[in-house]
Formats: structure tokens, C-alpha cells, sequence
């Protein structure tokens, strides 16, 4: 049983604290929201009154937040009250560049880092299903690993500082591009006169095929665990996704990255949540689709 420190208990946080506890880990927790701390007082973790408070035992430390503005504030608290040898991993979905300098704050004070981003959404944080892209030095990763195993059920170690966090953004970047093309086949389906389940049927099975169809379908009826079942209820809400797609555009914007695509998506998404749609799950694009017909 390790000592670990978990402080960010949102939606995604709370979960994945609560499955630390689960695997039978001693988890100090801290949020400045009372109610995310009181969540996790019930779910078993103990609650420390500040996130240095918090990590004055801890073997392990796991920071899940906001931003990246968030992180390096946290972590400058934080990483030098930890005690020699611990590790600090931040699950944040953050940029490059913030991912890297929290990596040199940590060297700095002599503790291993690993940003580790994740992807899965709210079902895969309460499930421990999600998937892990980790960045930082091998021993690192691999002192992370047994405590990212009992949060998720795939861990891949993308390379240096800041690899997670390139892999996060790049592969939110493809998820994003491919909802809009199954929300537009789908409109365009519709129109023609085919049924939902008809084009499900031959797409999912033909060169059409991918994630965003078979797991995530936006529409209802084909694929029953889809939050289009469920009234588009996130999941992964919108405005998540537009901070990730700007978070690549910033990206591709400093490197010198065409992703013409993605800028798109980008405007398509950010057009839907200044509507109000925010809070809406990115599969729900499809209703912004929708209403371009009639424009």
C-alpha cells in the first residue's frame, strides 16, 4: 500500500482518487470545493487542508486540474514540500509547453515527474478503464505505473516531458474530425432517407468504420451506451473538446503544423458551445450540423 497525495477532485479526479482507494492505497485528497472533498471523504480518502498539507507523507503525488496556469501554481506549491524520492504525476490535459516547464520544476527540486493525460471520459474514470499517455524519463514511468494501473487498463509511454501531452492533443485532435464526419453522414442520411440503423449497419462494418461510429454513435439507437441515448449528457462535454482543439491549434501555431482540419473543427465546436451547448457532449455536434442545413 502506497501513501498518495491526489489533489483535484472534479469530475474526472474524484473518480480516479476513489479507485486509488479501491485498490486498497492510503489517498490524502485535497480540491478547494467543498463538496468534490467531501465526495471523496465518502468514497474512503482522507482530506488534508491544503494541497501542501496533503503531500507531506505522500510516496506519490497526482495533480488533476484545469489548466496549465494551474498546474505550474500547484506544483511550485507543492513539489518542494514532498518528501525526498516521491514522484509527481499530473493527469491534467495541459499544453506542451506548460507540461514541460512543471517537468523542470520537479527536476529541479530533485522528485520524477510524469505528465500522463488520459482519455476515457467520466465513464472511464469510474470504470479504471482509462487510457494513460505518459511522457518523462523511463524510471519515472515505471514508478508511475503501478499507480496508473489501478486507474486505467492502458498506460503507453510516449517518449520525454510533454510527450503525453502532444499524444492527448493530437489524438483529440483525430476524435474531434472524425465526430463531425459521422455527424454530417449521418444529416446527409437523413435527408436521403436512409434510417439511423441502416447506415450504422454498413458503416461500421466498411471503410467508414472508427471510433467515433461504433462507440460514440450520435445519434440514438445503434450503439446504446452512447451519450445520444441519454440525452447527449457528457461524457466529454464540448467546451472540453474546444480546449483541447485550441490547445492543438496553439500547438500547430508554434511548431509551423498545417491541420487545416482541425482549425475547422476548431471554429465548428467553438461556433456550438457559444450557443450554449457547452455543457453538451461533443458528440452532440450532429444538432450543430443539423441547424447549418437550415442557414
Amino acid at each position: 500500500m502506497a501513501n498518495i497525495a491526489f489533489i483535484g477532485l472534479g469530475n474526472m479526479g474524484g473518480p480516479m482518487a476513489a479507485n486509488l482507494v479501491k485498490a486498497g492505497h492510503k489517498v490524502t485528497a485535497f480540491d478547494l470545493v467543498a463538496a468534490s472533498r467531501d465526495q471523496a471523504k465518502a468514497d474512503g480518502a482522507g482530506i488534508a487542508e491544503s494541497g501542501v498539507a496533503s503531500v507531506k507523507d505522500a510516496d506519490t503525488v497526482v495533480t488533476m486540474l484545469p489548466a496549465g496556469k494551474h498546474v505550474l501554481s500547484v506544483w511550485s506549491e507543492v513539489v518542494p514540500a514532498m518528501k525526498k524520492g516521491a514522484l509527481i504525476i499530473d493527469c491534467s490535459t495541459i499544453d506542451v509547453a506548460s507540461a514541460k516547464e512543471a517537468h523542470a520544476l520537479a527536476a529541479k527540486h530533485g522528485m520524477a515527474s510524469v505528465d500522463a493525460p488520459v482519455s476515457g471520459g467520466t465513464v472511464g474514470a469510474k470504470a479504471a478503464t482509462l487510457t494513460f499517455m505518459c511522457g518523462g524519463e523511463d524510471k519515472a514511468f515505471a514508478a508511475a505505473k503501478p499507480v496508473l494501473e489501478k486507474m486505467g487498463k492502458k498506460l503507453v509511454h510516449c517518449g520525454a516531458a510533454g510527450a503525453g501531452q502532444a499524444a492527448k492533443i493530437c489524438n483529440n485532435m483525430i476524435l474531434a474530425i472524425s465526430m463531425i464526419g459521422v455527424g454530417e453522414a449521418f444529416a446527409l442520411g437523413e435527408k436521403l432517407g436512409l434510417s439511423h440503423q441502416a447506415l450504422f449497419d454498413v458503416a461500421s462494418t466498411s471503410s467508414g468504420q472508427c471510433w467515433a461510429l461504433t462507440t460514440y454513435c450520435p445519434v440514438p439507437g445503434p450503439v446504446p451506451t452512447s451519450p445520444a441515448n441519454n440525452g447527449y449528457k457528457p461524457g466529454f462535454a464540448s467546451a472540453l473538446m474546444v480546449k483541447d482543439l485550441t490547445l492543438a491549434q496553439d500547438a500547430a501555431n508554434s511548431t509551423g503544423a498545417a491541420t487545416p482540419l482541425g482549425k475547422h473543427a476548431q471554429e465548428i465546436y467553438k461556433a456550438f458551445d457559444a450557443a450554449g451547448n457547452g455543457g453538451v457532449d461533443f458528440s452532440g455536434i450532429i444538432q450543430h450540423v443539423r441547424a447549418l442545413a437550415g442557414k
